[in-house]
């Protein structure tokens, strides 16, 4: 071969060589821009042209229902806000410190722990991506925009807004983020989760050099779809009323925890539903305690005491076993499989009438009209009040309370039971059979959700519906009587008001402990007014209270309470 075909093919390996490595260049560029450098540059992505990303719908929202107008108020929206993100690559080494120092301050961070792990997410300078901070407004990120910092940039993002912030807390729950869901947790958010999320869809497309989309540059692979609106019962200024004042009782009587519940009779629809200790959902992590996110109204059952007499007053006189003017001698105490049961400070009445037992709170009352009931029969009742069972409210989470004590062999558990011992009920239930004697004997359906309006334009109402009627409207209209006089004649009458005419009762129940009873008590109070024509029922319940008796506590909610209840409704006055 001569030497110019040599020095040919020698250029030609030469050019080969050189091709060949200018090719795995590329491969090797590309690797990197797509495998180990993906995060930073499909962040950047976001904010230049090529849009692919997952679509998740905007969350429902959930209102507040004015009573008396029927008009709506935000309980739950969607906000936007912005994500702080550091791209690492961009910041040089001696403008880490100062970087540092600007968004902290700005971020009002002052933890030097927090301050210490952003400094060294910004020290990594191959780093493509850090995220900084979550959930910052449109002022704050204008502050730092304004500072022109290199590598600093951000995001949107949608949260969970509560403008009434603690109020209503714990019906509504929350909604905390999970990747780039809202998944609801506890109250109206937990249980309505699916119907509130809506359902996310995906979407692959380019943007043009100003930021539009380019239909015919990719494709909609599915499109969201919103999740439902859900207008509640829940009056807006009821409920911010009426926990206030449960709140003020809370820390007034030093009590360990607090319910309230207000509902309509004739409807079922709940006005107002207060558990305290509460917190704020824009920032539930910041609550003292987990418990502080159960509602109290539906998720902790107790022995209710003596609120529980007039229920058993109401099947008595059911069964015409009794009248409000039937007399009893009291004997004082009983003595039953053993056990010795009294009268509240070992009182000791005489003869009296079935009204003035009541007013006076009887024990031994109660337990001789349970005995001439039978406790089959007894037991039967309390069923049919729906004790012992969840009453459908649909929000998270409900409790059935626990009757099974009724199911054992012995006469002492339907003795104690009679007078509220030994069986557990929540506020809500309690709240539910005082408005079957308050409308005429019919058990009412508790409903907390007015109307879901869906995305398409169709509503759902919410129709009020009664399960049973548990006693007749003769027995109920008697004992609504004499719950009446229970508050005019007696101890009651802390919780009279000067224009309306008031049923109800106390309850003031030894807590029950691992050896027995404690000398710690839970107090109640129950009622409903107007008394001629009833339109909302109340209970109130204080759990340890530092007082003695329910009247210096849950009597007097209760009657601030419903007096403002009555006067925002504007209900007639009876006197």
């Amino acid at each position: 071969m001569n030497r110019s075909a040599q020095n040919t093919d020698s250029r030609f390996a030469v050019i080969a060589v050189v091709f060949l490595l200018i090719t795995l260049g590329i491969i090797s560029k590309l690797f990197i821009l797509q495998i180990i450098e993906h995060g930073y540059y499909a962040t950047l992505a976001l904010n230049t042209r090529e849009i692919y990303r997952q679509l998740y719908p905007e969350r429902g929202k959930i209102f507040f229902k004015d009573a008396r107008t029927d008009e709506i108020h935000p309980a739950a929206i969607n906000r936007d806000y912005h994500q702080i993100f550091a791209v690492p690559k961009e910041i040089e080494k001696e403008q880490v410190a100062s970087t540092t120092k600007k968004l902290t301050e700005i971020l009002a961070i002052t933890d030097l722990d927090e301050i210490k792990n952003i400094e060294n997410k910004l020290s990594k300078q191959n780093d493509p991506y850090e995220p900084v901070a979550k959930k910052i407004d449109d002022d704050i990120w204008q502050k730092i925009q304004e500072l022109n910092m290199p590598g600093i940039y951000s995001s949107p993002e949608e949260w969970r807004y509560y403008p009434e912030k603690e109020t209503g807390s714990s019906i509504l729950g929350f909604a905390r983020r999970e990747d780039e869901r809202q998944v609801g947790n506890y109250g109206i958010e937990g249980y309505w989760n699916k119907t509130l999320a809506g359902q996310e869809g995906f979407l692959l497309g380019e943007k043009s050099a100003l930021g539009s989309i380019i239909s015919l540059a990719g494709q909609t692979l599915k499109d969201a779809q919103p999740g439902s609106d859900i207008i509640l019962t829940i009056d807006r200024a009821l409920e911010t009323e009426l926990c206030s004042y449960l709140r003020d009782g809370l820390e007034e009587y030093q009590a360990k925890s607090a319910a309230l519940v207000l509902m309509n009779p004739q409807t079922g629809a709940i006005l107002a539903m207060c558990s305290a200790p509460d917190f704020d959902p824009n920032n539930y992590s910041a609550a003292n305690e987990i418990d502080n996110y159960n509602n109290t109204t539906i998720f902790t059952p107790y022995e209710p005491g003596s609120v529980f007499k007039p229920i058993t007053v109401a099947m008595a006189i059911d069964q015409n076993l009794t009248t409000p003017n039937s007399y009893f001698d009291d004997p004082c105490q009983r003595k039953i499989d053993g056990f010795t049961i009294k009268n509240a400070m070992q009182k000791c009445y005489g003869t009296i009438t079935m009204t003035e037992a009541l007013e006076n709170s009887v024990n031994t009352a109660m337990i001789y009209l349970e005995e001439k009931m039978g406790s089959k029969n007894f037991l039967q009742y309390v069923k049919k009040f729906g004790f012992g069972e969840k009453t459908g409210l649909r929000l998270n989470t409900e409790e059935p309370g626990n009757i099974s004590s009724l199911e054992k062999t012995g006469q002492v558990y339907g003795a104690v039971a009679s007078f509220g011992q030994g069986i557990t009920v929540t506020p809500l239930q309690i709240a539910v059979a005082y408005s079957a004697i308050a409308n005429g004997g019919k058990l009412p359906k508790p409903i907390i959700v007015s109307e879901i309006q869906h995305p398409n334009g169709q509503t759902e109402k919410t129709t009020p519906q009664t399960t049973d009627t548990v006693v007749s409207a003769r027995a109920a209209k008697l004992t609504a009587g004499m719950m009446v006089s229970v508050i005019e004649s007696t101890h009651g009458q802390t919780a009279r008001l000067n224009h309306y005419f008031m049923a109800g009762k106390t309850g003031t129940a030894q807590i029950a402990g691992p050896g027995g009873y404690t000398e710690e008590t839970n107090h109640t109070f129950a009622g409903f007014g107007p008394a001629e024509k009833p339109e909302l029922v109340l209970v109130v319940k204080y759990e340890s209270p530092q007082r003695q008796w329910a009247e210096s506590t849950a009597s007097l909610t209760f009657k601030k309470s419903m007096d403002f209840a009555l006067k925002y409704l504007g209900l007639t006055e009876e006197r």
